[in-house]
C-alpha cells in the first residue's frame, strides 16, 4: 500500500512533461518567427535584385 501511495505522490514525471511542453512551445514560436523573417528577407532580396537588373524599382 505504501508503494502505491508513493507512486501516486511522485511528480517527477509530470515535471519532465511540463518542461517538454514548454520547450516544444518555444520551438514552435521560434520557427514561426524565423519563417516570417525569411519571407521578409526574400522580399528584400527580390526587390534589390530587381532594382539592380533594371526592372521595376520600388
Amino acid at each position: 500500500m505504501k508503494r502505491i501511495t508513493r507512486l501516486l505522490s511522485d511528480e517527477s514525471g509530470a515535471t519532465a512533461i511540463e518542461y517538454g511542453l514548454i520547450a516544444a512551445l518555444i520551438a514552435v514560436a521560434a520557427i514561426a518567427a524565423m519563417q516570417g523573417m525569411g519571407n521578409q528577407l526574400q522580399t528584400t532580396f527580390n526587390t534589390a535584385s530587381s532594382a539592380m537588373s533594371g526592372g521595376n524599382a520600388a
